[in-house]
């Protein structure tokens, strides 16, 4: 599947299947393709190549926009609205509409019912956001960047609250965000876009677990400071600091003969080697 504009693809061969269920991390660097994946779901955009489908039906057909919510960075609220007439707002363009779930993940924020969406904070309007894109049920939950602006704490109360809804409802999530830590904790699965390709796709542990990151004295007779007998088809990322190297690699049955520190890299290391790896993504997708 793929999306071309006139500067060029956007996304190019991006074939992926998400697990029903989970939370998934969509991650990439600014123009990797994100927000043009989630038009695509959503069908504010068309695939220029190759095919889309939401749970079995097309992308903004009657059938996927039932069962998917999109929440943008931007959270378009109307201002003027109160947040007791916004509810009300969700409620009369959606049939299945669970009112007083909506109700009340806001009164959870004690957020009062007859303020002005434009007085609220940005958690406030976040959580509202949030009480409309669940107040609809829906199976498939986009959020892209809906947590940018908030301080840390705010974050994490948001976070807490998709973690929690998703539990009680089994929803499939799919949520892009810049700050690779918040991931580590909240999503099981991860699809990792760069310059429009898929580079990374799979469970998150199983991931972590397939990959070792290795730290030791560097070899000044290679270019990447890694001993010979290293597989080099299976190194992600190498970098040499002062005397030592530190490498990660994949699927890598590699013994150390020296005394090495070997360990399974964190998700957010993982993340980041394959955001600063300039490997083509056909070599890198054989990790997933």
């Amino acid at each position: 599947m793929g999306r071309r504009f006139r500067g060029g693809w956007a996304l190019r061969d991006c074939d992926f299947a998400l697990p029903a269920g989970r939370i998934t991390a969509l991650v990439g660097p600014n123009g990797a393709g994100k927000s043009t994946l989630f038009h695509l779901a959503t069908g504010l955009l068309r695939p220029t190549s190759g095919d889309l489908r939401v749970f079995g039906a097309e992308p903004g057909s009657q059938a996927a926009r039932d069962r998917t919510a999109f929440l943008a960075q931007d959270k378009p609220l109307y201002p003027r609205f109160t947040v007791d007439e916004t509810l009300r707002f969700g409620r009369e363009l959606n049939g299945d509409w669970d009112h007083a779930s909506a109700e009340r993940i806001v009164r959870a924020g004690n957020i009062p019912l007859d303020a002005r969406v434009g007085a609220l904070s940005p958690g406030q309007a976040t959580r509202v956001a949030l009480a409309l894109a669940f107040g609809k049920r829906p199976d498939l939950l986009l959020l892209d960047e809906p947590l940018a602006d908030l301080d840390p704490l705010v974050r994490i109360e948001a976070m807490g609250l998709v973690m929690a809804e998703v539990a009680d409802r089994g929803t499939t999530v799919v949520m892009s965000s810049h700050v690779l830590s918040e991931l580590e904790n909240a999503c099981d699965h991860v699809l990792l876009l760069k310059q429009g390709a898929v580079r990374l796709d799979g469970d998150t542990q199983r991931l972590c677990d397939t990959h070792v990151r290795v730290t030791g004295l560097a070899d000044p007779a290679t270019d990447d400071g890694l001993p010979p007998d290293v597989d080099r088809a299976t190194v992600v990322e190498a970098a040499v600091t002062g005397r030592q190297v530190h490498a990660l690699l994949r699927h890598s049955d590699w013994s150390p003969a020296e005394p090495w520190i070997v360990e399974n890299p964190s998700l957010e290391d993982l993340l980041l080697a394959y955001l600063r790896s300039d490997q083509p993504a056909e070599a890198a997708g054989a990790a997933a």
